[in-house]
């Protein structure tokens, strides 16, 4: 029995990394492992259905099977279509009736974060400060303070503009901080953002903020010190942060 003819007997009973291997030792076998037929018994051992039709349903059934038999690893992104200086976000925190904070605080700023947290921060908020997952973080200034028991009066609402186009979205519409972190000194808020019917799949998806304090020995005041944003439910770096503020419903 020729060798060829001993190659295509033993190919079909091959697994996909077996078969791909025996392509690259010689330019013979990379000609004969590249015959669809092998590939087609191997798509029909995974999908039965698609073998039924006469012909693959792509080019050929060897680029099916290497196209779709292994789950897709997350893809690198695209260069984001806007960038921090492109953005302000306008944050209005109230106590009720009583404005605590408003400001216009620039995507750079927002962006850069805490250099070095402030002296008196637990060891666990410094921890979340500095820990990998992408969060955007600013100083207060003047500080305020919260009585505790009371942060369930304590709202907070985030809009945010583009400069390069002049449009504002919505991020947090007068949400309430109604659960506090003792253990990492955080009072959080959430709300669900409003994405562009362009996109109608793509919902449920929160933006968080937090109020950072610190109790300096009274446990009845919480000092804010600082405010913390992240959407890190589904964007964990700066570049899918910044893809997912370009696709909220810009108005």
């Amino acid at each position: 029995m020729a060798s060829e003819e001993v190659l295509k007997a033993v190919f079909p009973f091959l697994e996909s990394v077996d078969l791909a291997s025996c392509m690259s030792v010689s330019k013979q076998w990379n000609d004969i492992a590249r015959d669809d037929f092998f590939w087609k018994c191997l798509c029909g051992k995974r999908w039965p259905s698609i073998c039924k039709r006469p012909n693959p349903p792509s080019v050929t059934y060897y680029q099916l099977y290497k196209t779709f038999h292994k789950r897709q690893h997350r893809r690198t992104l695209l260069p984001p279509r806007i960038s921090f200086d492109d953005l302000e976000f306008f944050i209005d925190i109230w106590a009720e009736n009583t404005l605590l904070f408003s400001e216009v605080v620039p995507g750079s700023v927002l962006q850069t974060g805490f250099k070095i947290p402030p002296s008196g921060v637990c060891d666990l908020l410094k921890y979340n400060l500095e820990g990998s997952e992408y969060k955007m973080t600013f100083p207060v200034e003047p500080r305020f303070t919260i009585p505790s028991g009371q942060n369930q009066n304590v709202s907070v609402s985030v809009m945010v503009g583009r400069k390069d186009s002049n449009k504002v979205a919505r991020v947090i519409n007068k949400s309430m901080f109604d659960y506090i972190d003792r253990s990492s000194y955080r009072a959080l808020a959430f709300d669900y953002l409003d994405i562009s019917p362009g996109y109608p799949f793509t919902t449920g998806i929160r933006a968080w903020i937090s109020l950072l304090f610190m109790e300096d020995g009274n446990e009845d005041l919480m000092h804010v010190f600082g405010i913390q944003m992240d959407f890190c439910d589904v964007a964990n770096s700066k570049e899918e942060v910044l893809w997912l503020l370009d696709i909220l419903d810009w108005k």
